[in-house]
């Protein structure tokens, strides 16, 4: 196998530089993957994203979707009117990801057998 960098560099270093370190820190947060699948069907306002995941907090979801926008993979856009609305979208290089989502989907699902199996 191939190493991209030094032992010692740390994910800051690399990140930018190695594409294995640059998609760990921009999917890094616990909800990240989540919040990015339930935003491929299209926009959706903040409260309906809350409301798919009950567990997280409002606290939480905000900061996840602040750090999803400012990476560049989510868009918010917020519309002028009473009472305010906004809405969060993937953007084209949010897009970009499903094929890893999909493949993330497929794993879990083999791991999932795999435990069955295991508790067996």
């Amino acid at each position: 196998m191939k190493r991209l960098f030094e032992t010692d560099s740390t994910m800051e270093d690399r990140f930018g530089k190695c594409p294995y370190a640059t998609a760990q820190s921009l999917i890094s947060g616990k909800w990240a993957v989540l919040i990015m699948h339930y935003l491929e069907d299209g926009p959706i306002r903040f409260n309906n994203l809350l409301r798919l995941m009950p567990k997280m907090t409002h606290a939480t979801l905000s900061v996840q979707l602040k750090t999803l926008v400012e990476n560049g993979l989510v868009e918010r856009k917020q519309y002028e009117s009473i009472p305010p609305k906004v809405e969060y979208s993937l953007t084209e290089i949010g897009k970009k990801f499903h094929p890893v989502i999909e493949a993330m989907h497929n794993w879990g699902q083999e791991y999932i057998e795999f435990m069955k199996k295991d508790k067996e």
